[in-house]
């Protein structure tokens, strides 16, 4: 088989976050530890180190197509074999129209297809349900009901991780440490969208347990709101812009406080003890199942952590005291870590990328 030429459609910024793009760009890498040539199509906005990954791989950034149309133009342009879909925001007719020119499309999705027709689909969630054998594939969630006319590759077991991740993953799950004053590491996404970092960071405080707390802020704005809560007795606050050094950080803090995005795969298989928080409506399912099969513990949704009252004041205490027992028990700890670590075992783009190749290989088999 010639080159295979691989196209990764997704977007990034302050708005979208950095999910989608992270997620590709571990695709992009197993590609080309293949061989492949790969792209990336699409906007990356206000985010440098996101474009030096890109850079320092060699792999190009092209402005993103939007319509069908559009795609199926840049495909043939680029005389694409793979288009991989990673987006909320894509004209759910793209997939489909690539199929039909003859584009091998892989869409990655999160509970709802959203109505894509593509060759094959990536749910890579915690719990996402298996298809039947020789069936189609049913949706968990907000896409039940709608049957898929492509294979789809569901759960943690095809997690995108990229390789700086799987270099950190430790050979075992890490033991229970006893330590007076916890390293906490907190971090958001790439940009934090949404603005959490601060409210959590008020919320570890609000522990009382001493600790170094280590908050990586995805935006000026950020920064001055966390450089602006005053530290407890035995505490220090210590704000960081977006690093590369991410999956260090993780391996070497005591407990992570973090969103319920993309990066929880990245916790699991690091084995991080985690407590996460669900900070837009599409990480609710993935949230409840994490924290339900005690991969994570949680601290409950942002909505009820912002609200004023007598509610919001709950919330926040119950999630202080989540992060409370947390830290004062080794045990509890080492717990969660043990159940992540042995869920995501740092493979999964290599089953992804099998599934492509033999799909593409079978497909250029005469006969």
């Amino acid at each position: 088989m010639s080159t295979l030429r691989v196209g990764l459609r997704c977007d990034a910024g302050p708005r979208r976050g950095v999910g989608h793009l992270v997620r590709c760009l571990a695709l992009a890498e197993e590609f080309l530890a293949r061989g492949a040539d790969v792209t990336v199509f699409g906007t990356v906005e206000r985010l440098d180190w996101a474009t030096a990954e890109l850079a320092a791989r060699g792999i190009p950034l092209l402005p993103g197509p939007d319509s069908a149309a559009e795609l199926v133009e840049t495909a043939r342009r680029h005389h694409l074999d793979v288009l991989v879909l990673d987006s909320y925001e894509l004209d759910p007719a793209g997939a489909g129209a690539l199929r039909a020119a003859g584009v091998y499309t892989l869409a990655i999705i999160d509970g709802d297809s959203r109505g894509q027709v593509a060759d094959l689909y990536l749910d890579q969630n915690f719990g996402a349900e298996l298809p039947a054998p020789g069936a189609g594939a049913e949706l968990p969630g907000p896409g039940a009901g709608a049957e898929l006319p492509g294979r789809l590759l569901a759960g943690s077991g095809y997690a995108l991780l990229r390789d700086t991740v799987i270099g950190a993953r430790p050979p075992v799950a890490p033991p229970a440490t006893a330590v007076s004053r916890p390293r906490v590491l907190a971090f958001f996404g790439g940009t934090d969208a949404v603005g959490a970092a601060p409210v959590l960071t008020r919320v570890l405080v609000a522990t009382g347990h001493p600790m170094d707390l280590t908050v990586i802020v995805g935006r000026p704005e950020i920064e001055a709101e966390v450089d602006d809560v005053a530290p407890g007795r035995g505490q220090t606050i210590r704000s960081v812009p977006p690093t590369t050094s991410l999956p260090a950080l993780i391996t070497e803090a005591d407990l992570v406080v973090s969103a319920a995005g993309t990066s929880t795969w990245e916790l699991c298989c690091l084995g991080a003890p985690s407590a996460l928080v669900c900070v837009v409506d599409n990480q609710r399912e993935s949230y409840t199942r994490v924290v339900r099969h005690g991969l994570a513990a949680g601290l409950g949704e942002l909505p009820e952590l912002t609200a004023g009252g007598v509610a919001g004041r709950a919330a926040r205490a119950t999630a202080a005291q989540t992060l409370r027992g947390l830290l004062s028990s080794p045990q509890r700890r080492a717990t969660l870590a043990a159940r992540a670590w042995a869920t995501v075992d740092g493979q999964g783009r290599t089953r992804v990328v099998d599934a492509v190749f033999d799909a593409v290989r079978a497909a250029t088999v005469p006969g």
